[in-house]
C-alpha cells in the first residue's frame, strides 16, 4: 500500500490552440496531433472527444482517429462518462493512463529528494539522501543513479522509465544539459549531466536549476491566478525562479533569469562571495552567511550547518533570531526591487530557514511593503512555500510528464506503448 503523497494534484499546461488560419488537419503531422490531444486531456482542458474538437481546432474525424489510437496504445483511457446537455448520450470521459514512470532528483547543496512517479502523478516511492555537491559530479551522480535505480526496483510492474528530471543548485544550460560555472559546485562546469543519466536510464533527461524546479512546482500547485510568481529560496545560497503569467518557467536568453543571489544590495557588508564579487546578497544573507556570523557571535560556539541555524532559530535563540531579521531586511530590499521590475502576483519564500520560523518571512514582508509602491503591492501575496521541501519534486514531476507528452516525446511513447 502506497504512503499518502505529500504532493497535491498539479496543473499541467495545455497546448496553445493553433491560429484559426492554421487549423487545417493536413498541416498537422501525426506527432503534433497526438501530443495536442494528450496534453489537452492531461491538463483537464478537454475531457471528451467533443471537448477536444473545440479545444484543438481539429476536425471531428481527426480527433476521433487520434483518440482511438491513444486509447489503443494505452496513453489515454476511459474514466467513466460525462453528462451532456439535453437528451444526448453521455460522453465517454477521457483521462491520461499512468503507464510509465518519471524519475525526479532534486539536489541541494547537502541533500537530495528522489522520487518515482507515474504519468498520472501518483507517487510510488520517494526518499531523501545526504550528498555534498562539493564532492564532484562523478561521486554525486553515481550515488543518485544507484538510489534512483533502487527506488525504481522497489516499485512492482514492467512499465518503463519515460523521463528523468534532475535539479542542481547552480546555473545550467538546459539545451546542452550541463551546469555553467556553478559557484558552490566545484568540478561541475560543463559536465554532461543529461548525457550520463540518459545512458543510465535509457530515457530523455532534463536538467534544471533547483530553484526553477521549486518555482514551477509551487506555481502548478496553486491556482492559475497566482502567476506571475517569484520564488525565492534561502538556503546554503540564495536563488530565484520566475514563472510567467502563462504558468511556465522564464529562463531568459541563456538560462540565467532568476539568479538573484549575486545581486549586491545597498547597505550590505563588504563580504566576498564565492563568485568572487563583494557584497552579494548570497554572501551576506544566506543561511551559510548567518551560520558564519553565529559562529562569530556566540563565544565558543561553532555553527557549521544550516541545521544548526534552524535549530537555534526554532528555539528562539535571540542572537540567531536577530541575525535572521537582519538577513530578512537585506533580502527584502532585493525582493522589493524585483517586485517593481517583474510585478508578480505572488512571491513565495522557501528553503530551510523559512521552514524553521516565520521570522524570515515577516522581515521580508516588512521591507517589501514599506519600499515597494502601492501599485506593485496592492494585490501581491507574499507567503511561505505551500509545498515546502517537496516543491522541487513537484516541479520535476510537471517537467517530466510534459516532456513525455510533448511533440518529441509522444512519438517515443507511442512506439513503446
Amino acid at each position: 500500500m502506497l504512503e499518502p503523497s505529500p504532493l497535491p494534484l498539479l496543473r499541467l499546461s495545455a497546448p496553445v490552440p493553433p491560429a484559426a488560419s492554421a487549423r487545417i488537419d493536413s498541416a498537422m503531422n501525426r506527432a503534433i496531433t497526438l501530443s495536442t490531444l494528450a496534453r489537452l486531456v492531461a491538463s483537464g482542458a478537454a475531457v471528451s472527444k467533443a471537448d477536444l474538437v473545440s479545444a484543438a481546432g481539429l476536425a471531428r474525424t481527426t480527433v476521433s482517429t487520434g483518440v482511438d489510437e491513444l486509447v489503443a496504445r494505452g496513453v489515454l483511457g476511459l474514466d467513466g462518462v460525462r453528462p451532456t446537455p439535453g437528451r444526448g448520450r453521455p460522453a465517454d470521459r477521457l483521462a491520461l493512463c499512468p503507464g510509465g514512470f518519471v524519475l525526479v532528483a532534486d539536489l541541494g547543496a547537502h541533500g537530495a529528494h528522489l522520487a518515482v512517479l507515474d504519468l498520472s502523478q501518483r507517487l510510488h516511492a520517494h526518499t531523501h539522501v545526504d550528498i555534498d555537491v562539493a564532492d564532484g559530479p562523478d561521486a554525486v551522480l553515481g550515488a543518485i543513479e544507484s538510489q534512483l535505480t533502487a527506488l525504481r526496483a522497489s516499485v512492482p510492474g514492467p512499465d518503463p522509465v519515460r523521463a528523468a528530471v534532475i535539479g542542481v543548485p547552480g546555473p545550467v544550460d538546459g539545451r546542452r544539459g550541463v551546469p555553467v560555472r556553478p559557484p558552490i559546485m566545484p568540478g561541475w562546469h560543463g559536465y554532461p549531466v543529461t548525457t550520463r543519466l540518459r545512458r543510465s536510464f535509457g530515457c530523455p533527461v532534463l536538467l534544471e536549476n533547483d530553484v526553477n524546479l521549486r518555482a514551477l512546482g509551487e506555481a502548478r500547485a496553486l491556482p492559475a491566478d497566482q502567476a506571475p510568481l517569484l520564488f525565492v529560496k534561502v538556503g546554503t545560497g540564495i536563488g530565484g525562479g520566475l514563472i510567467t503569467s502563462a504558468g511556465v518557467l522564464h529562463h531568459g536568453a541563456d538560462g540565467a533569469a532568476g539568479d538573484i543571489g549575486h545581486i549586491r544590495v545597498r547597505g550590505a557588508p563588504d563580504v566576498r562571495c564565492v563568485c568572487g564579487n563583494i557584497g552579494c546578497i548570497e554572501a551576506v544573507a544566506s543561511a551559510s552567511a548567518v551560520a558564519r556570523r553565529l559562529s562569530e557571535s556566540i563565544p565558543g560556539a561553532e555553527v557549521a550547518t544550516i541545521n544548526d541555524v534552524r535549530a537555534l532559530v526554532s528555539r528562539g535563540d535571540p542572537t540567531a533570531v536577530g541575525l535572521i531579521r537582519e538577513a530578512a531586511g537585506l533580502i527584502g530590499e532585493v525582493v522589493a526591487t524585483l517586485v517593481h521590475f517583474y510585478n508578480p502576483a505572488r512571491v513565495t519564500i522557501g528553503g530551510s530557514v523559512a521552514a524553521a520560523s516565520d521570522e524570515l518571512l515577516a522581515g521580508i514582508r516588512a521591507v517589501v511593503y514599506q519600499r515597494a509602491l502601492p501599485l506593485a503591492t496592492r494585490n501581491l501575496v507574499l507567503a511561505n512555500s505551500v509545498l515546502g521541501e517537496y516543491a522541487g519534486v513537484a516541479g520535476g514531476t510537471v517537467l517530466g510528464i510534459e516532456q513525455v507528452l510533448s511533440v518529441d516525446g509522444i512519438g517515443v511513447l507511442m512506439a513503446r506503448a
